[in-house]
């Protein structure tokens, strides 16, 4: 019986278990394994099965220049061969595993990012196959969206890191050049929330989520009569703003506009109000934020 295998891995496992039955779909393929990059390139770790009949392939490290997937992470490009146990130029250190899976054309594909190999997908059938430029090209979409996934995945890490350990107690007073005012605070809650927009990942987008609400609890209210409001719905300063040109009918071209952002990014802030105050449409986000008093 066919198994589903995955466990946790840089490239979060349920996002590789499904990455793997799309490819094994798009490429009516019997199997479909693979995994993430590991030690600088050195090496590729298959954690992740979608139709295998048995665990022959799990848990395997594949160094780099070594059987079929470690020439793909050499290279940089995709390999394939049509009968697995007679192909030339791979070499076979693999060829137990591939056999008690019965495989015999099979494709590597790397996944790169920035020029960098990330992740390896392999694509197996249990019969000679003959495999043509349509076949390879139909994958291009799928490549491209987990390129895609795993840049943004750095760029947030990236951010997270610059912005450094958010509400940790301080060993000492920290000087007063190095602290944050509430403008510095309120940025960083904007762009963490901008963040949460772009990723797909629900863990990842409550850890941000979860800093953001920290971020928030740090704030000091404001001590001038033109004070905004507190906002008990968990709301962003900026998804605030963005409600309120809405409310006095702006399109998102104008508010976008009048705030100066891109109108991408309040579309962004105006999805994640929405979500927040359990809102249907625009409309009812402006009445459910007035009814909570957080816009006039």
């Amino acid at each position: 019986m066919a198994t589903e295998v995955i466990q946790e891995a840089p490239y979060d496992g349920s996002r590789l278990l499904r990455a793997l039955a799309d490819f094994r779909a798009v490429g009516r393929s019997d199997v479909a394994f693979g995994g993430p990059v590991v030690n600088a390139g050195a090496a590729l770790d298959i954690t992740g099965l979608s139709g295998a009949n048995t665990r022959s392939l799990q848990g395997l490290r594949v160094r780099s220049g070594y059987g079929l997937g470690g020439k793909a992470l050499m290279i940089g490009r995709p390999v394939s061969v049509t009968n697995y146990y007679d192909a030339r130029g791979i070499t076979h250190q693999y060829d137990g595993p591939v056999r008690a899976e019965q495989l015999e054309t099979v494709t590597a594909l790397p996944i790169m990012v920035e020029r960098a190999p990330r992740m390896v997908v392999y694509l197996a059938h249990r019969t000679q196959v003959v495999l043509g430029d349509v076949w390879y090209d139909a994958f291009l979409p799928l490549v491209r969206k987990i390129e895609r996934e795993i840049a943004v995945d750095d760029e947030v890490r990236r951010r997270l890191l610059a912005l450094g350990r958010l509400g940790a107690a301080p060993a000492a007073p920290a000087p007063p050049q190095v602290q944050l005012t509430r403008a510095d605070l309120r940025d960083i809650s904007d762009e963490l929330a901008d963040l949460a927009s772009l990723v797909e990942n629900d863990a990842l987008r409550a850890r941000l989520e979860e800093v953001r609400h920290r971020v928030e609890r740090g704030r000091s209210p404001e001590r001038t009569p033109a004070a905004r409001k507190p906002v008990p719905t968990g709301l962003a300063a900026r998804e605030v703003d963005v409600l309120a040109q809405v409310a006095l009918g702006q399109s998102n071209r104008q508010v976008a506009e009048s705030l100066g952002l891109v109108e991408s990014t309040v579309k962004s802030y105006l999805k994640n109000a929405m979500r927040k105050l359990h809102a249907t449409n625009r409309v009812h986000a402006v009445r459910l934020a007035r009814e909570a008093g957080v816009i006039d």
